[in-house]
């Protein structure tokens, strides 16, 4: 039985057994991002990052033509370059950088289009599942912008530089089966199938042994360059916090004497 919880205004959010599933819940925009939203997503990151009951989470958007159609310009284009920096890129590279790297595997799922800022979202995922009808793209330069979230970062670090230049310098739109064959998604399915897909495929995940699951994740992220440094110092310090010697040095500390480590 799914259990209902509010994310805030414009998401939603539920978890059904094993999986946390967070809905961006805009469709009249097509689930166009605003601040209101990146505060719900990082308030959905915290939470689903606390629930030791969740093993793997899935990302969607409300309706049938748009995952995310990228960052809301009304959002945006009355800012001055300052606040615009600080309140509106930052902001979104530390959201998505949170996402990316949730604990849990988390699983994407294009119910339509993704375009920009809704790519860069899609992105964070360690798995996209993609519907037929949609298509994907990163449309800024043709507005005389730039991609600001990690689309010519994260995105080059996953994809390679070749075919987000083809997005983002020559405008190009890839629909899914041509997405799939460049490996910038991971499965197709018809239209309004995607979400039973992208929880099967996260249940999958969750049936595994949670722990192996959340190192290797964090393992394959490191190779990619997303949390090399973390994953290196969580690691270690997992390693040695079943071992002898921590236990005699936290003794140690506590009674107030000399430690007394054994050779190895």
């Amino acid at each position: 039985m799914a259990e209902a919880r509010s994310a805030g205004a414009r998401i939603r959010s539920e978890v059904d057994g094993a999986v946390a599933v967070l809905t961006l819940d805009r469709p009249e925009k097509l689930n166009a991002l605003d601040q209101t939203m990146m505060a719900g997503i990082e308030a959905w990151v915290e939470a689903t990052e606390a629930d030791r009951a969740v093993r793997a989470a899935v990302i969607t958007g409300a309706g049938e033509k748009a995952f995310s159609a990228g960052g809301d310009i009304a959002a945006w284009a009355g800012l001055d370059p300052v606040d615009f920096m600080r309140g509106w890129i930052r902001t979104g590279h530390r959201v998505f950088d949170r996402l990316a790297r949730l604990r849990q595997p988390l699983v994407a799922c294009l119910n339509g289009h993704a375009f920009g800022g809704g790519l860069e979202l899609a992105a964070t995922a360690d798995l996209i599942v993609m519907e037929a009808h949609g298509r994907i793209g990163l449309p800024e330069t043709g507005l005389a912008m730039v991609p600001g979230w990690s689309g010519t970062q994260r995105l080059v670090r996953r994809y390679g530089s070749r075919v987000v230049k083809r997005m983002a310098l020559a405008g190009e739109m890839f629909g899914a089966e041509e997405a799939l064959a460049l490996g910038l998604v991971d499965k197709v399915v018809p239209k309004g199938e995607g979400l039973a897909a992208a929880k099967a495929l996260a249940a999958s995940i969750a049936s595994r042994g949670p722990v192996a699951v959340q190192v290797t994740k964090q393992l394959i992220n490191a190779a990619e360059g997303e949390e090399e440094a973390a994953a290196i110092e969580s690691v270690a310090g997992a390693l040695v916090a079943f071992t002898h010697d921590l236990k005699e040095g936290a003794a140690s500390f506590r009674e107030k004497r000399p430690a007394h480590f054994e050779d190895r």
